[in-house]
């Protein structure tokens, strides 16, 4: 497996975390691998095979070749159908907002075909992207089609930005009207905000980010038991640990741990 990640050109910064691939080679047996939320967009390029999405219900669909994958709001479980070649861009939380041609809130838990998001430029960037035999080529086909759609730096939300800035700086440890205080803004306009750039309730970001920031104490092993990690992680308990941590994976910390979450940990630390 070869995964790689490379930094956005300046300009696209402040909306863009980076760009990922990821290649495996046929030989390796395809496994399902379980996603967890951590907040951002991403707008994938599928070059290699397929991937199954599965459904709570244990069917399955493949996914389109091209998409933007809304907010991801429950474990996700997908699986490759043979050799794996994907080129990615991870927007930073409301990041992909200047780009979007339909609400956040109708993206949520779905891959959006391209051509369902930006008609027949869609189409013609799909083409182009699989195309390319790069990372450096689909790079510079991106960031030529994102930047012609990027109006200014204006289009970040300063009430929401603020918002997540704070919520990540405190590991999501903070209620809704706690947060609505220290901004100084009505609790009301705020969840508006979130739920139009961000695609979230406030009270949603602020629980994927704190169960992201015990994730890396678990992928690190900095902990010495679970019931430390809840007490790390400022939970009520942990019982309140647990059915934080089953609500977004799927499955008991202790499940989660044991089956080593390949793709979930790969991710954790990405920029």
């Amino acid at each position: 497996m070869s995964y790689n990640t490379f930094t956005p050109n300046i300009d696209l910064a402040a909306f863009v975390k980076c760009y990922w691939t990821l290649d495996t080679p046929k030989e390796i047996t395809p496994e399902k691998q379980r996603i967890v939320p951590d907040g951002c967009l991403e707008m994938i390029f599928e070059y290699g095979d397929s991937y199954r999405q599965y459904r709570s219900d244990g069917s399955f669909f493949l996914q389109p070749k091209c998409f933007v994958f809304g907010q991801i709001t429950e474990p996700l479980e997908i699986e490759p159908t043979g050799e794996t070649g994907i080129f990615a861009v991870r927007f930073h939380l409301g990041g992909y907002i200047p780009f979007a041609t339909i609400p956040i809130v109708e993206m949520e838990n779905r891959p959006v075909p391209l051509d369902e998001l930006f008609g027949d430029e869609g189409i013609l960037l799909e083409k182009e992207m699989l195309s390319a035999e790069t990372a450096i080529e689909r790079i510079e086909i991106i960031e030529r089609f994102l930047l012609e759609r990027l109006t200014s730096q204006k289009s970040i939300d300063k009430i929401a930005k603020a918002s997540v800035d704070l919520i990540f700086e405190l590991n999501g440890q903070l209620s809704v009207d706690e947060l609505s205080e220290k901004l100084k803004v009505n609790r009301r306009q705020l969840e508006r905000k979130f739920s139009s750039v961000i695609g979230l309730s406030p009270k949603q970001l602020s629980k994927i980010t704190r169960l992201q920031a015990t994730l890396k104490m678990i992928a690190n092993k900095q902990f010495t038991s679970l019931t430390a990690v809840a007490y790390e992680g400022n939970y009520y308990d942990q019982a309140h640990f647990i059915k934080d941590f089953k609500e977004f994976t799927g499955m008991s910390p202790k499940q989660f741990y044991a089956d080593n979450l390949k793709m979930s940990m790969l991710f954790l630390n990405a920029e």
